[in-house]
Parts: structure tokens; C-alpha cells; sequence
């Protein structure tokens, strides 16, 4: 039977079934990185602060999982309110996430460790939560690979889909690599937002909404 609100959620789900929707979440999640490029260049609201390799390691890592935990809430949005349109949007915003974890890796080697092999290898095997960022970021790495509709085919939907499942571990992984690197600092606290939305997301998953019963 269907709810009053049934109406009302099918019109919501078709706006977000919309080409534009999906082109809107492409530019929101462009925003962060205009924004380090705007600051660092004009120097506009304070440029990248005193410190502008700790700004951008933090803020593309904070993306990073910040894009990971909404790609993880799409499902939940469909099977909680029979939202399909935002499940069209799982590709972009896994997409955005692998560049924000390429762009945290990079600016780790680069402005941290100056482009050296050495002293990253070693770096990763002094500080272990910088190990469990490289290892979420390789975990990461084919995820990005296989998000072609080409290579969906070529592995077969059932394979992808097993591949595609290794999120669940990166997102858990990512969140211990920035709980380690924020608890070496004493502000583990701060991290509490998502430490709940990751349990809850979770949760969620492993969650199956009970069949409707019969009325016979």
C-alpha cells in the first residue's frame, strides 16, 4: 500500500535522477580542491594558514573519507526511502574520493617526505598509521581502475561487484589511519562525527528491512 508520502519521495527521486543532479555533486565535490587553489594563490581568508603542507595533508585526507562515508550512505538512502537516483551517483563520488586519497598521497611524498623513497619507506615503517593510509590508498587503487562501464563488463557484474565490496574495508581503514595520526596529537575527540556515521553506515549494511507481511 502505498503512503501518503509515496508521491511526494517518487517526484524527489525523479528531480535526483536528473543529469543536473549528478553534475551538481560533480562540482560540490570540486569545491574543496578550488578552494586550496584559490586560497593558496590569492591568499584569500588567511591563504593556506602558517603550516600549508599540514592544511592541505589534512584537508585531503578529511575528503578523503569524508567522500568514502557518502559514497556508503547512497545504498541506505535507497533501501530506507526508496531513493534510487542517488545511487547514480556512486561513481563520481567514489571517483572524487580516490582523487582526494590521490592527491593526500601526493602531497604526503612531496611536501613531507620530499619526493625521497628512502625516507618514505622508512617513514612508513616507523609511523603505523601512515602504513594503514598507504595500505587503504592500494586497497583504493582498483577500485578507481575497474569504475569503467567497459570494465564492469570485463570482469562480470558478480566479480565487480566482490571487488567493489573492498570499500568497506578502506573506509574503516582510513578512518583508523586518521584516529592513529589525530590520537599521536591528543585530539582523538575530534574525529567522533565520523566514528558514528561509519558504525552507523555499517550497520546499516549488514541491516536488512523485514518483507512486508501478508494481509491474506
Amino acid at each position: 500500500m502505498a503512503t501518503p508520502a509515496a508521491p511526494a519521495v517518487a517526484r524527489l527521486d525523479a528531480v535526483l535522477r536528473r543529469l543536473g543532479a549528478k553534475r551538481v555533486v560533480w562540482l560540490l565535490c570540486l569545491l574543496p580542491l578550488l578552494g586550496w587553489v584559490m586560497r593558496g594563490s590569492t591568499g584569500w581568508a588567511g591563504g593556506l594558514g602558517v603550516n600549508p603542507a599540514e592544511t592541505l595533508l589534512r584537508g585531503t585526507g578529511d575528503w578523503t573519507l569524508n567522500l568514502l562515508l557518502a559514497g556508503l550512505a547512497l545504498t541506505p538512502l535507497r533501501r530506507l526511502f526508496s531513493l534510487n537516483g542517488p545511487v547514480r551517483w556512486r561513481r563520481t563520488v567514489g571517483l572524487w574520493a580516490f582523487a582526494y586519497a590521490l592527491l593526500h598521497g601526493l602531497a604526503y611524498a612531496w611536501l613531507d617526505m620530499g619526493l625521497d623513497p628512502a625516507a618514505i619507506v622508512k617513514d612508513l615503517g616507523k609511523r603505523p598509521f601512515a602504513l594503514v593510509g598507504f595500505v587503504a590508498f592500494v586497497l583504493l587503487l582498483p577500485l578507481a581502475l575497474t569504475s569503467t562501464d567497459r570494465a564492469m563488463r570485463a570482469l562480470g557484474g558478480r566479480r565487480w561487484q566482490r571487488l567493489h565490496r573492498l570499500v568497506y574495508l578502506i573506509a574503516p581503514l582510513g578512518l583508523l589511519h586518521l584516529a592513529w595520526m589525530r590520537a599521536s596529537k591528543g585530539r582523538l575527540a575530534e574525529i567522533a562525527p565520523e566514528v558514528l556515521a561509519l558504525l552507523l553506515l555499517l550497520g546499516l549494511r549488514l541491516w536488512r528491512r523485514p518483507a512486508p507481511r501478508s494481509l491474506d
